[in-house]
């Protein structure tokens, strides 16, 4: 029978926790535990309950270095511009959204006190008083005006353009108070206004090379593909400021190099590490692993405007070739769900469950890519580190095409450059697209004729108008059949294979206490600076 002593005491639980703090070993907290008649069952789950309280009691001070795992020489501070997992971090960090995503998806209020709309075409956001920029300068309305129209010039290329297009007009009606109106209603507006490109930043800015933000952290250090350091901003609007004293972002693009530097204790975060490397932490004392699902995938991409994406066989070709569950099980080591071709993952309320994903057929594959005189031909498939796990997916796309005849040629390129040499440029080639909080930004950046990030070059007239008719329906069931179809027109018109949708894993050291799950991705939405801390 297992005997806890009857006089052990809250109070004891408290010293537990607070040797836990000063750095005592698992094995001295339970000789101590034992000694005072605890036995070691009830010991390891006294040690558990303590741990748990440790990690989630806030902490301030100290300096967190995190890794990521893309970076470019074109790292910027300028929201409208952010790409890459570095960019959305800083932007984070140094600056605020009107709204912010919660773990459950719901918008709340940052920088916005209120948003509200008669119509969900006409909308009116009142702003928090007294928020101050780092140059000291006070937010007004005037800051908003120019931050959001700033999408909508085509001289700043910013890559939510095609978003901010339903923004007609962005006026001021007094000093903390802003008109938007849409050209279409969109009831998705304060959703929408929580992406990380929509950052405030002050009236006029033109020069990135530092970052003059409201964010909780000011940039100290920015060298664009090396590094950036921030250090708490001690005027921070909220009334819980950053608790960590400063934070130190970059990127370290080769996976094991990740690991092995969180294992060395040189960084305190590797984001997005590579399913195979949980062997590597598994039963390493002081590290662990965050995993959260929000819809992030890998996908394939085959250009539909040049060969041999030009023909739709090839493409029907490949999507009949995918074997999804030894991508979902080898690659991915059971941490995905089988996805169907397009971007909605089933986290999101308006995922269409009935379109069933492509089934593993090589023989209707190998029909197709001889109906496309492709049969032998030696086809490209442009893969990099920089796109996670795509290497090991065109691996198993290659074996999958020596078994019909297809010589597919795994064309490895590094990571640095990718995103600006070969991603959306290359025949066929992979990407890696994070979450978005709704089916018509995944849509608007994605799939219309005009977005920015077209990976397939998908042109379809009858896809742009349902998307736009579907973003202003407030008939919650008119607009969740039309999402359905759009998506079915995406996984079998569009040449992008998406095979899973990923788990994000986070190893982190156990130290690193109010990591969360966010719909917009891992490092809580890429958030993560303002509201963690490490403990001692």
């Amino acid at each position: 029978m297992t005997k806890t002593p009857t006089n052990w005491t809250g109070r004891d639980d408290a010293a537990v926790e607070n040797m836990i703090r000063r750095g005592a070993s698992r094995r001295d907290l339970l000789r101590m535990l034992m000694a005072s008649g605890v036995t070691a069952a009830a010991g390891g789950s006294l040690l558990l309950k303590a741990s748990e309280a440790v990690a989630q009691t806030p902490t301030m001070g100290g300096t967190l270095r995190a890794a990521g795992w893309s970076s470019s020489t074109a790292d910027t501070l300028d929201p409208a511009k952010a790409t890459l997992s570095t960019d959305y971090v800083r932007c984070c960090a140094y600056y605020n959204r009107l709204t912010f995503l919660d773990e459950q998806g719901v918008a709340q209020m940052e920088l916005a006190d209120s948003i509200s709309s008669d119509d969900a075409q006409t909308w009116e956001v009142k702003l928090k008083s007294g928020v101050q920029f780092h140059d000291g300068k006070t937010l007004n309305a005037e800051d908003v005006v120019y931050s959001l129209n700033r999408h909508l010039d085509p001289a700043v290329g910013s890559k939510a353009n095609s978003i901010a297009k339903q923004m007609t007009e962005i006026s001021k009606l007094d000093d903390l108070t802003v008109k938007i109106v849409l050209a279409e209603p969109n009831a998705d507006l304060p959703t929408i206004l929580a992406l990380h490109h929509f950052m405030i930043i002050a009236d006029g800015t033109t020069d990135f090379s530092n970052a003059n933000g409201t964010g909780s952290f000011i940039s100290e250090v920015f060298e664009p593909g090396v590094r950036s350091v921030g250090v708490r901003n001690p005027n921070y609007f909220k009334e819980q400021g950053a608790y960590l004293d400063s934070f130190e972002f970059t990127a370290i693009p080769d996976n094991n190099a990740r690991v092995n530097a969180l294992l060395s204790g040189d960084i305190h975060l590797a984001a997005a590490v590579n399913p195979r490397s949980l062997r590597m932490i598994e039963g390493q004392d002081g590290v662990t692993a965050s995993i959260s699902t929000a819809g992030n995938y890998t996908n394939l991409n085959i250009r539909l405007d040049m060969p041999p994406g030009d023909q739709m066989d090839f493409v029907d070709g490949m999507k009949s070739l995918i074997n999804r569950e030894q991508i979902q099980k080898s690659v991915m080591r059971g941490l995905a769900e089988i996805a169907n071709d397009q971007p909605v993952s089933p986290a999101n309320r308006y995922h269409n469950p009935n379109l069933a994903p492509r089934a593993h057929d090589p023989e209707k594959a190998k029909y197709h890519f001889e109906k496309a005189g492709l049969l032998g031909a030696e086809i490209p498939l442009v893969a990099s580190d920089a796109a996670g796990s795509s290497v090991d997916m065109a691996t198993v796309v290659q074996q999958a095409g020596s078994q019909v005849g297809m010589n597919f040629k795994v064309d490895r390129v590094p990571s640095d450059g990718y995103w600006s040499n070969y991603w959306l440029k290359s025949p066929v080639h992979f990407g890696n697209i994070n979450p978005r909080p709704t089916p018509d930004i995944l849509f608007s950046l994605l799939y219309a004729s005009d977005a920015p990030w077209n990976e397939s070059h998908y042109k379809s007239e009858k896809f742009d108008k349902m998307m736009v008719e579907a973003r202003g329906l407030l008939d919650e069931e008119k607009r969740t059949a039309m999402y359905w179809e759009l998506q079915e027109m995406i996984a079998n018109e569009a040449g992008t294979i998406i095979p899973v949708y990923i788990s994000n894993v986070d190893a982190v050291t156990t130290k690193l206490g109010g990591l969360q799950n966010n719909p917009l991705g891992g490092m809580m939405g890429y958030a993560f600076a303002e509201y963690v801390w490490l403990n001692a």
